[in-house]
């Protein structure tokens, strides 16, 4: 059996864009987006990522009413080039998706240990100078083995939570915007870059892929809409997650540097809930945020989730990798196999603790571009209307030069040695289980 069950409506697909795009990052790693832009540096890198997306998430859009695949870049470049680039293209876009799941689980250890500092304890061991932490590692695989039994119980299960956890994560991102244009003053987004102005744009636009990256998740799911699904409403819930997620971001930085001095928060650990504590003089609204991180955490840890599992089972599907990762659980008509594959290897990255956190950004930025391009790419080549061509060709130029701002060696912020072998550790797997799958 390869079917999967059909439940998901438009909000479904809304909430699943968003939430796999908008996680922890805005708390976790606020005092590293101030650091790379300044306030008007990193609204304008996130806002100018937004906007030049929109063409490549047109082409989504248009794809995925033509090939509703959870295959989905894979897929895509299938119908304009061979299978080998095929399934390379689909292997590296998984990787977008897949790494953010370790990410996650790393992630929920370190916001609990700031809430709980008592379970900083037990220390096991130390990659590239950060310590792990037992509590730490047992708290993450917790969340991990729960989302994967909620994901393997059902999609209908999984969309319900991802739904309530958008709502959540919206309604204290309206309430921090508000008790900010109460208490802040413009001074305090002074100096308004953090150097000079282009490069602080530029340091900020490379890491955008990795913060955006979630709306064209919709199309990974799109086997499982509910009958009767209008085709148009995928590219309406790929534009809304877009917009909103870009616009997310813009605000909270917004936000976050409107109420204090924002370059008293370098070096914060959990910079968005630091400085409405110090412009508030209250811990409460502190705790709000930090809760509110956690379960934009979940929402992002299971969009990834979803997503990673599908484009892995419809590998398995299509033969590219062992056919085993094809399989769907007879009564939950989920991808058992898939999902129970990624909770593996979630639960591995985990153990490389703290370390892992900048690395996962850099790849996770040029693997979810090169995915875009390729999406592009392809429509360009099967796409006989000008106008339709023409979208695609501002996306196929967006995502390039996203991808090359991380790979060329002379672009600042480009790739290091660490990222590099990641990547190759990654390509290095794809390219035993493509064998495995030839040689069976």
């Amino acid at each position: 059996m390869t079917t999967l069950a059909r439940k998901l409506s438009l909000w479904n697909y809304f909430a699943l864009g968003f939430g796999t795009m908008v996680g922890t990052g805005w708390v976790v790693l606020m005092d590293d987006w101030l650091a790379r832009g300044g306030p008007y540096g990193a609204m304008l890198g996130f806002a100018i990522g937004g906007m030049l997306l929109l063409p490549v998430g047109y082409v989504y859009g248009q794809w995925v009413k033509r090939l509703p695949d959870a295959a989905g870049e894979a897929a895509y470049a299938a119908q304009a080039f061979p299978p080998f680039v095929s399934y390379w293209t689909g292997w590296i876009m998984l990787l977008a998706y897949f790494i953010v799941c370790p990410w996650e689980a790393v992630a929920v250890g370190k916001l609990a240990a700031y809430l709980f500092p008592q379970i900083d304890k037990f220390e096991m061991y130390r990659v590239a100078g950060e310590p792990v932490f037992l509590p730490r590692v047992l708290l993450g695989a917790g969340i991990t083995l729960f989302l994967a039994w909620l994901n393997f119980r059902g999609v209908r299960a999984s969309a319900t939570f991802q739904n309530w956890a958008t709502s959540a994560v919206l309604g204290i991102f309206l309430l921090l915007v508000a008790v900010s244009g109460s208490v802040g003053h413009p001074a305090n987004l002074l100096p308004h870059f953090s150097g000079v102005p282009w490069i602080s744009v530029l340091l900020t636009l490379q890491i955008v892929p990795y913060f955006v990256t979630g709306f064209e998740s919709v199309p990974k799911a799109a086997e499982e809409s509910h009958r009767g699904f209008p085709p148009r409403d995928f590219f309406k819930a790929i534009s809304m997650a877009l917009l909103v997620g870009a616009g997310f971001y813009v605000l909270t930085v917004a936000a976050t540097g409107y109420v204090v001095p924002w370059q008293g928060l370098l070096g914060k650990r959990f910079a968005t809930a630091v400085a409405f504590e110090q412009a508030t003089h209250t811990a409460w609204l502190s705790r709000v945020i930090l809760m509110a991180s956690l379960v934009g955490l979940l929402q992002c840890f299971n969009g990834n989730f979803v997503a990673a599992t599908r484009m892995l089972f419809a590998f398995g599907r299509r033969g590219t990798i062992p056919g085993v990762f094809g399989s769907v659980h007879v009564e939950h008509q989920t991808p058992a196999i898939a999902i129970a594959a990624i909770t593996a290897v979630t639960l591995m990255g985990l153990l490389l603790g703290d370390a892992l956190l900048v690395p996962v950004t850099e790849v996770g930025s040029m693997a979810a571009a090169f995915g875009w391009l390729a999406a592009c790419l392809s429509f360009s080549v099967v796409e006989k209307a000008a106008g339709q061509r023409s979208i695609a060709a501002l996306g196929i130029c967006v995502s390039l030069v996203l991808v090359l701002m991380k790979v060329l060696p002379g672009v600042p912020g480009h790739f290091s040695l660490a990222e590099w072998v990641a990547l190759g550790v990654w390509l290095a797997i794809g390219l035993v289980l493509y064998r495995v799958a030839r040689t069976a």
